[in-house]
């Protein structure tokens, strides 16, 4: 929605992998409004590996703006990636579906100044306990916060930037302000994501 949204105020890019493109411009109906976008939509391809340097104008001729590096987690089609951006020392990394497959994650949040990851589910067994699916949140690819291995023990200790939990579903309880749960993010030194959020590196 963020995309269509966009599109309405302003010329933008998408740096996407050729898997998210092909869902972004083909396999979804909805996101074919983006081909009629005035002025159009700019799409940049990002390799599955490796970094590549990126523009924010349409004249790729000069220094990049900023490299951007993905990181291929093992997720589902298509294979979800998280990735590192690279402003002079400056990073930024970026991890909405942290499936626990790989744990090439763990290098990429300890060195960036910020890092947005996968808040999706608080326990394992979040979306059984409550009626919304018969699978858990590693069956669907997403590590949960808490638990033995969970993403609260597995961050590392010495990561030296801020770290902000995203893609947090309706039923985790840490949105509850309240909840014995929010505290415990906190405790650990996380940032709960909220809209209108902004950030400055």
């Amino acid at each position: 929605m963020g995309l269509l949204h966009l599109r309405e105020f302003q010329s933008f890019f998408v740096f996407a992998t050729r898997g998210v493109q092909c869902v972004l411009q083909k396999d979804n109906r909805i996101f074919r409004v983006l081909e009629r976008s005035n002025p159009p939509v700019k799409w940049q391809t990002l390799a599955s590996k490796g970094r590549l340097g990126c523009h924010l104008s349409e004249d790729s001729s000069g220094p990049s703006d900023f490299i951007c590096g993905t990181l291929p987690l093992g997720g589902g089609y298509p294979e979800y990636v998280s990735f590192v951006m690279e402003q002079g020392e400056r990073r930024f990394f970026f991890a909405p579906s942290v499936s626990g497959a790989s744990g090439v994650w763990k290098s990429a949040a300890e060195s960036a100044d910020v890092t947005l990851i996968d808040g999706s589910f608080w326990a394992d067994d979040e979306l059984m306990r409550t009626g919304r699916s018969r699978k858990s949140a590693r069956e669907i690819g997403h590590l949960p916060l808490s638990g033995p291995d969970g993403l609260l023990e597995q961050y590392p200790g010495k990561a030296k930037g801020r770290r902000i939990l995203i893609h947090i579903n309706n039923t985790n309880p840490i949105l509850n302000e309240d909840s014995a749960e929010h505290g415990v993010v906190l405790d650990a030194g996380f940032e709960i994501a909220y809209d209108g959020m902004e950030l400055e590196l």
